[in-house]
């Protein structure tokens, strides 16, 4: 679990990075600071649940963290991408994109594990 959060910080740092260079205004950085936090918490509370179920469930836990995910980008959108005043595209697109990517980073850990 710890080599995940490290490599997911990482990850997420460096894709912060790269999307800084599109996305070049005040709120719009923020936005993206604001989303790498909520994919790493996101991220990690899935890759929890799916160590939790272990090798009997996988399928399942995989389904419920994407079930997580996707409940989690959905009210990000509507609720606090407005609420905190956000520019919605820089938040909804960097926020899809870490947690594709580290969804990525999941599955090597999982293959690499087994």
């Amino acid at each position: 679990m710890a080599r995940f959060g490290i490599l997911l910080v990482a990850l997420i740092g460096l894709t912060t990075w790269l999307l800084s260079l599109v996305f070049r205004t005040g709120p719009e950085r923020n936005a993206l600071i604001t989303s790498a936090i909520l994919a790493v918490i996101v991220q990690i509370a899935t890759f929890g649940i799916i160590k939790l179920l272990g090798k009997q469930n996988t399928l399942v836990a995989w389904g419920m963290g994407a079930i997580l995910r996707g409940a989690v980008l959905a009210v990000y959108g509507l609720v606090f991408v407005r609420l905190l005043h956000m520019p919605p595209t820089a938040a909804l697109i960097s926020f899809a994109v870490f947690l594709f990517t580290s969804m990525l980073l999941e599955s090597l850990l999982l293959v690499y594990e087994s």
